[in-house]
């Protein structure tokens, strides 16, 4: 017999179908030499404080630093998980192979594993590999099954993620919480990853409250009814530039050079999960964990792809298949008009093997649309629009400088025409997806060099303004590239590999500050509390709080990930960051004191969680 473990039921029913295993048992389906189980999500997690030591279930300082030997792995204390749990053990007593069938990602590799593992599974094993769940797509998964060691290094990334934030989460919390907020029940949660995004956060609120404002004056003047904007200094006060004026308010104005380029902007990326959470909370404002929750409904109703990916390329082999997802998505024919009768494009800004590892970026199956909630609905047609738009031209455009002078003084303009919309069309429901100041036809009159007239000079107030709060939508991107303000998308694509935390984890990242009292919202924008500022405050650690260090931590994960980075050298390396934190923070005579209070306000639905591994109090990505 063949055990296939899926990561649910709903997935588990599909695979059954698929494999003949028609017959329905507690736990199970059976069936054609097959049978077809599943977990719910974490059946197991790491061991807690108590379950190595007695010494360790009371919280005391006297027990930090805590470093296991050997981390081990339990079952979660629920009744349904160890009924569950049963079956899957007694499954693989009578199996021949076990097939792992949960999410091809790391997560869903280490809850399968871990199950495995607590099972005593010796069974010969392999993996189902999968981007969607189409039936096509389960049918191929099957055909093309690899080995499971194939995956060992990905399993091995995952544990040192979980040791790592289970070390230092239990330790640091602990250790903070007794030493800065004494009292019952009043916690302080630190976390490799929720610590420098609040630390983020509150960066950019002092950025903003200590921002002091400061106007300068620059020098514009009207020819032909068109502005043109000084090239030269600007001013510090209204009377200088004044001065400046009379200098040459009487001189002609002279058009010195005419420039005309014409360039073209490609259409935009394809998704990834945290542009497509940004693009959401932009779009609808969604919240990242609502976005989650939507894609992944989208994904087990088979109509997108997997959703927790880093990459917003596709392979080569899914180009043959593009023909097919386009000509099935109903509702877009108008769209998908322009495209029919020719062959359609390939840009190495989409389809490149070399920046894909497990999993593409997310776009449609071209399976039928279900009945859809009004949120998916949203999320489906912007993933279909941004499919659609990577195979449309480039949208193509003529840029316009004109340089003058009057007197000694410098003026220029620029204005920018389309030529061709390109995939810019494709948006044309939608104004607000493309609009701004440098897409609008700006059409400058005929100038010709050496020209001459009169003008009408004035002075522009510039005043700088602070940066601004950061949205759900924004905090993302800056997680995902470690605090760097990156808007180019190349670059922003280079700092992924150390950004904070993963895709699939930023959401609900965002959603513990919310709950532990750290951050609100108010009007879209994340504000810190109290307790949120005086805690970045008192660490003093900058590996605890660095984005862009903490980001190096990431990237040395993604490197265990792809076999190329020892990953005992990174747990030692965690473990002598705890000793040396506990070290620090014990040498501490300040009597400072942190309130934290638990979720003062419900300021955002609580993220929809699998079972904790050990309970809030040691809640430590």
């Amino acid at each position: 017999m063949i055990l296939c473990i899926t990561e649910k039921p709903s997935v588990g029913r599909d695979i059954a179908s698929i494999l003949g295993a028609a017959s329905r048992h507690d736990g199970y389906f059976e069936g054609n030499g097959y049978c077809v189980t599943w977990t719910f999500g974490h059946l197991c997690c790491l061991k807690e404080p108590h379950d190595y030591t007695p010494m360790w279930k009371r919280w005391a300082l006297g027990s930090i630093p805590m470093i296991p030997p050997k981390v081990g792995i339990k079952l979660i204390e629920d009744e349904g998980i160890k009924r569950q749990f049963s079956v899957i053990s007694q499954l693989v007593e009578q199996s021949d192979e076990v097939i792992n069938c949960g999410d091809a990602g790391q997560e869903g590799e280490l809850i399968q594993r871990w199950v495995l593992q607590l099972a005593k599974c010796n069974k010969p094993m392999k993996r189902l590999w999968i981007s969607s769940l189409t039936d096509e797509a389960i049918r191929e998964g099957f055909r093309n099954l690899r080995p499971a060691s194939d995956f060992d290094s990905l399993y091995t990334a995952g544990l040192c993620r979980a040791i790592g934030d289970w070390v230092l989460g239990i330790n640091a919390t602990r250790l903070y919480t007794l030493k800065y907020s004494p009292g019952r029940g009043n916690i302080l949660s630190i976390g490799r990853v929720q610590t420098p995004t609040l630390a983020l956060i509150v960066q950019r609120q002092q950025e903003i409250e200590n921002f002091v404002p400061k106007t300068t004056y620059e020098l514009r003047t009207m020819y032909r009814d068109t502005l043109f904007t000084g090239t030269g200094k600007v001013y510090e006060t209204q009377e200088k530039a004044q001065e400046a004026i009379e200098k040459f308010k009487d001189e002609p104005f002279t058009v010195t050079d005419v420039q005309k380029k014409r360039g073209k902007e490609n259409p935009p990326r394809l998704f990834d999960l945290t542009s497509l959470q940004v693009e959401c909370n932009k779009k609808f404002g969604l919240g990242a964990d609502a976005t989650l929750k939507t894609i992944q409904s989208l994904y087990e109703k088979k109509v997108t792809t997997y959703p927790r990916v880093d990459t917003t390329y596709l392979t080569d082999d899914i180009y043959p298949k593009c023909g097919y997802i386009l000509n099935s998505l109903n509702g877009y024919t108008d769209l998908l008009t322009p495209l029919r009768g020719s062959r359609l494009r390939k840009s190495k800004k989409v389809f490149d093997n070399n920046k894909v590892t497990d999993h593409h970026a997310i776009i449609p199956t071209g399976q039928p649309l279900p009945p859809l909630s009004e949120t998916e609905a949203r999320v489906f047609d912007i993933i279909a629009r941004r499919f659609i738009s990577v195979f449309y031209p480039d949208c193509t455009f003529e840029q316009t400088t004109v340089k003058g002078k009057a007197g000694k003084f410098d003026f220029k303009t620029s204005g920018k025409v389309i030529l061709e919309e390109g995939w810019k069309a494709v948006y044309n429901h939608d104004k607000k997806a493309t609009d701004n100041d440098d897409d609008k036809n700006t059409i400058l009159p005929q100038f010709t060099v050496g020209e001459s007239g009169p003008h009408t000079p004035r002075i522009a107030p510039k005043t700088t303004q602070p940066p601004k709060y950061y949205t759900e939508g924004t905090l993302l991107k800056a997680m995902e590239t470690a605090g760097a303000n990156v808007e180019e998308e190349e670059l922003r694509e280079a700092l992924k590999a150390n950004g904070i935390g993963r895709p699939s984890t930023r959401a609900a990242i965002i959603e513990v500050l919310y709950r532990r009292g750290y951050i609100e919202s108010k009007r879209k924008s994340i504000r810190a509390t109290e307790a949120g500022i005086n805690l970045i405050a008192t660490i003093r650690d900058e590996l605890l709080k660095s984005a862009k260090l903490t980001g190096i931590w990431e990237g040395k994960l993604r490197q265990i990930e792809r076999g190329s980075y020892d990953a005992k050298t990174f747990l030692d390396q965690l473990k002598t960051m705890v000793k040396e934190l506990s070290l620090t923070v014990l040498r501490d005579n300040s009597n400072i004191r942190i309130e934290a209070q638990q979720a003062p306000q419900k300021t955002a639905k609580p993220a929809a969680k699998k079972p904790d591994k050990a309970g809030d109090k040691t809640s430590c990505a």
